[in-house]
């Protein structure tokens, strides 16, 4: 959004400075239960107990009520069973989608685009019900001993149900969180030796976990098919040690003339260690011809395209051709604030999800000892720059020095703030554009080309290596 004396209208940005009520309420009882499953929950303190009656509390007023309150009871002596652990996580899930929907409520009424509402989609049902079972068994059993109580004995549980899992489509999204969190568990057992417990990221694969056993719960079907122009904002990159994910924002323009939608498109890969950087497009490219879209600015035309409820395209090539010139900030200035956005899927209402696209011009750049600043209409605007990856020609001095912006408004820290995804600077007068995912279909700069070139000789040793391990 820009300055309305700039003929654009204007981003509200004093409503994401302003409190909301109840708010850090919410979050203080969902603290508190998380410090009840640093400690584990099979004999729990006074103080967990204190926890557990909070998060019961905190959703006194809901249809969770009576289920929550039998479990915090039950918890506080020891005695939860299963389906206990379900009705905790799923009322932490709950508080938390309550702040979630407050927050993105504020970013619409700060960004004046409409907004879609959630209709109920039936999910996929697993057939491996005793494989279900026995992940939810494992993650049980995680909330007794604590995350003070971890060893590499308790888990390795999940690895043999991990790999009964992937063979199953519907299984894999919680396969998938599963492995990660096992892994993000092994990496740091014992438990007891610790210095920090990262207690709300744990508690939030717990529960997700936990409600992802639940039958209907692991998919979001698509909700219809999307024809018509597609035209990217920008790119943002995730980066793990074993996998990579890179996320399109884009502006859709249905062929019927019906309203724009914001929406997203996405493509994994695992990938090694030893692959960073620029490297991680050659290992994304062969699944997507939308990064090539990017990095040249051109728009996608799609026929049939799978479009799910919450806004994101399941990408094929076999749905998609390029399309004419799009320039990122010509759709950020005209198509993106008139775009509706989509609702979230029940499980996704989670305040790390705000991820909304905005434009931002008529600023003031500060850097301070917290970080970059932008001060938008007089209100100070939280930059994160770490999140700026280094697979991409954009820096935080870029950043600094650009006189616009398409980036993510996210909230964290308690504190709205945006993600750049792309930046408008003056080169010798004249305005030039930085994108995160310039490098996305290929480049012909000096340090991505040095980068990707280290990426494919990493690449070429590590195939010969496991060649030779499959000769002998």
């Amino acid at each position: 959004m820009v300055p309305a004396d700039q003929g654009g209208g204007v981003m509200r940005a004093d409503l994401l400075t302003a409190g909301i009520d109840g708010l850090d309420e919410a979050l203080a009882a969902v603290d508190a239960f998380d410090q009840a499953l640093v400690g584990g929950l099979l004999r729990p303190q006074p103080a967990q107990a204190a926890g557990l009656a909070g998060l019961a509390e905190a959703v006194a007023g809901t249809p969770l009520a009576a289920r929550a309150a039998e479990a915090a009871e039950k918890a506080a002596v020891g005695a939860a069973g299963e389906d206990h652990f379900v009705a905790l996580a799923a009322a932490r899930t709950a508080l938390l989608g309550s702040v979630h929907d407050a927050l993105a409520g504020r970013a619409q009424e700060a960004t004046g685009r409409p907004a879609g509402e959630w209709t109920a989609q039936p999910g996929d049902q697993p057939k491996q019900l005793n494989v279900v079972a026995a992940a939810r068994s494992w993650l049980c059993d995680l909330a007794r001993r604590g995350w003070r109580g971890i060893d590499h004995d308790v888990v390795s549980g999940s690895a043999q149900v991990v790999s009964a899992m992937l063979p199953d489509p519907s299984l894999r999204r919680l396969a998938a969180l599963l492995d990660g969190f096992a892994a993000e568990l092994a990496a740091s057992c014992p438990g007891a030796a610790l210095d920090r417990v990262p207690a709300r990221r744990w508690a939030d694969l717990w529960s997700r976990g936990m409600l992802l056993t639940l039958p209907g719960a692991a998919g979001v079907p698509a909700a219809g098919r999307a024809t018509g122009r597609l035209l990217p904002l920008g790119v943002d990159l995730h980066e793990h040690a074993t996998a990579v994910q890179a996320q399109v924002h884009a502006v859709f323009e249905p062929a019927d003339g019906a309203t724009a939608l914001v929406v997203r498109a996405s493509v994994s890969a695992p990938k090694p260690d030893t692959v960073v950087g620029a490297g991680l497009w050659q290992l994304l490219r062969p699944h997507m011809s939308l990064l090539a879209a990017v990095s040249q600015g051109r728009s996608m035309d799609l026929v049939g395209m799978p479009l799910t409820a919450e806004g994101d395209l399941l990408w094929s090539d076999e749905y998609a051709r390029q399309g004419e010139p799009a320039d990122a900030f010509s759709t950020a200035r005209v198509a993106l604030p008139t775009a509706a956005e989509a609702a979230a899927a029940p499980l996704d209402r989670h305040p790390a999800r705000i991820a909304v696209p905005v434009f931002i011009e008529g600023y003031t750049a500060q850097q301070g000892d917290e970080g970059l600043t932008f001060t938008v209409a007089g209100q100070p605007l939280a930059v994160d720059t770490d999140r700026i990856p280094a697979a991409g020609p954009l820096t935080p001095e870029a950043v600094t020095a650009s006189v616009a912006c398409i980036g993510l408004l996210r909230w964290d820290g308690g504190v709205f703030g945006v993600q750049p995804l792309a930046v408008e600077t003056t080169v010798r007068k004249k305005p030039v554009a930085v994108q995160a995912g310039a490098w996305a279909g290929g480049t012909a700069d000096k340090a991505g080309m040095k980068a990707e070139k280290a990426a494919t000789d990493a690449a070429a040793v590590l195939r010969e290596r496991a060649g030779r391990l499959l000769r002998k």
